[in-house]
């Protein structure tokens, strides 16, 4: 996988497989920042992450309870996973920090929804993933690129 690109998503099975492809690239202490519209395949993407990197259980969205833990399996390679929502932070650092996500930086892959201005300061460098659905369409668009905290 390379360091930028773009893909095209007809359904959810292709959101889910490109997660796959970007989990094999993903190592414990990696932040991933997901953007996009409502419906427009966040948590699709994340449940494909998750199955890349091996995690135990069913991944849904975190929307109410704003992070959730994925735990690795036992299989050689897995990777543990925290998924965070940060739409109902509103964009608030604070409460952002309050859940340490830096201190499960150093041992899982953390993926946040709604992160994109918000969790950036989080580590060094991060995964941005734009998805875009189409209007009035289920296929959408996903653009990603590895971006430097700056």
């Amino acid at each position: 996988m390379n360091t930028r690109g773009s893909r095209t998503l007809p359904t959810v099975e292709d959101t889910e497989a490109l997660g796959r492809e970007l989990a094999e690239e993903l190592q414990p202490g990696d932040l991933v920042i997901l953007d996009g519209p409502l419906g427009a395949g966040k948590t699709a993407l994340t449940r494909g992450i998750a199955a890349g990197l091996g995690v135990i259980g069913r991944v849904s969205s975190p929307t109410f309870i704003i992070a959730r833990q994925h735990r690795a399996s036992a299989d050689p390679g897995s990777i543990a996973l925290v998924h965070v929502d940060a739409y109902r932070l509103g964009g608030d650092l604070d409460e952002l920090d309050a859940l340490d996500l830096d201190t499960d930086l150093h041992d899982a892959v953390v993926v946040v929804e709604w992160g994109l201005g918000v969790a950036e300061h989080l580590a060094d460098r991060h995964l941005r993933v734009q998805l875009r659905r189409e209007p009035d369409s289920d296929i959408r668009t996903a653009e990603w690129e590895w971006l430097s905290a700056t």
